[in-house]
């Protein structure tokens, strides 16, 4: 059993490669919903519905997110009336949105809802939302305080940044299964997603991070940085607000306190000799995934690197002192 930590579109990809390299039932994923926004009065939590999507087959492998084939009907008909209109909701993506939109009217919990609207699409695997209270991202700017979504795709993160919070975190809980799935799972593996917005919010509620440090699985994470930049979006930027270089060693950095290995691309390995003398374990292949063959030979070759560490290694609880 595998447990994933993800969110983003760098995240989405990784899990089309998973799903086609091992059975969905033995797949649980941990997703971000520090990006969750109510939009047109409906609740959207768009890594979830990217993850759902993936699973589903239904994702828009030209676009990233939304549904393939979609039509954006509604959308110019709410723009006629005034609407805003910069979050581009599609049609038959907004249907989920209402389904999710009544469930947690009528008192289901955002676990509840996923798993029905899973069960309804037909996916195999387990999507946890990271917690079902609310824990928004927010990013201060010189513009005022904005959401992740304000700052991502309305304004296309074109302003600095100050710093990065995630308001309601410290009074969050995490939703019912996530820690067992942490605790429990044969590896947990990070995604290659943004180590601040999409990964930062699923740390930052109290008992993940420490669940992370009592599993019994090897846990294995995927670098988004490849050299100095992000492979896409703001990373580079939003590490460099939080005080972390924008490199494989900022993103060893992030997690340093439960990580047991750094996957990172071929490209990064005089970096990764560097970071190797931390004591880290760095492995190096192609992390670039441009075809649905180079996402599954990625979740192919993690998956191998922490099978190889688990026969090489006794099985050893983490402290949140332990340092890579």
């Amino acid at each position: 059993m595998i447990c994933v930590l993800t969110g983003g579109t760098g995240g989405a990809k990784f899990v089309d490669g998973l799903r086609q390299v091992m059975p969905a039932e033995e797949i649980t994923l941990v997703v971000n919903t520090g990006d969750d926004l109510l939009w047109w009065g409906l609740y959207v939590s768009p890594d979830i519905d990217s993850i759902t999507y993936v699973l589903s087959g239904m994702l828009s492998r030209e676009r990233g997110w939304g549904v393939k084939g979609d039509t954006f009907l509604c959308l110019q008909a709410m723009g006629q009336l005034g609407e805003p209109t910069w979050f581009h909701t599609g049609d038959r993506d907004l249907a989920v949105h209402l389904l999710r939109s009544r469930l947690l009217a009528e008192g289901k919990t955002l676990s509840e809802a996923t798993s029905i609207v899973c069960g309804k699409l037909g996916v195999k695997a387990c999507i946890l939302p990271m917690s079902n209270s609310r824990v928004e991202t927010r990013v201060d700017t010189p513009v005022g305080e904005l959401s992740f979504e304000e700052y991502f795709v309305q304004r296309w993160y074109q302003d600095p940044v100050n710093a990065v919070r995630f308001a309601g975190a410290s009074d969050a809980e995490a939703a019912p299964g996530v820690i067992d799935a942490i605790v429990s799972a044969d590896a947990v593996l990070i995604a290659p997603s943004n180590p601040v917005t999409s990964i930062g919010p699923i740390l930052a509620v109290p008992g993940i991070r420490e669940a992370l440090h009592g599993a019994r699985g090897k846990i294995a994470a995927v670098s988004p940085i490849v050299g100095s930049a992000p492979v896409a979006g703001p990373a580079g930027i939003l590490m460099a607000a939080q005080g972390l270089p924008c490199s494989i060693a900022g993103v060893a950095q992030a997690y340093e306190d439960f990580l047991d290995i750094l996957v990172c691309d071929t490209r990064d390995a005089r970096a990764a000799d560097a970071l190797r003398k931390s004591g880290l374990r760095v492995q190096c292949t192609q992390t670039i995934m441009r075809s649905s063959d180079d996402k599954a030979a990625l979740a192919r070759n993690v998956l191998s690197l922490v099978a190889a560490n688990v026969v090489s290694d006794q099985p050893q609880a983490r402290t949140a002192s332990d340092q890579p």
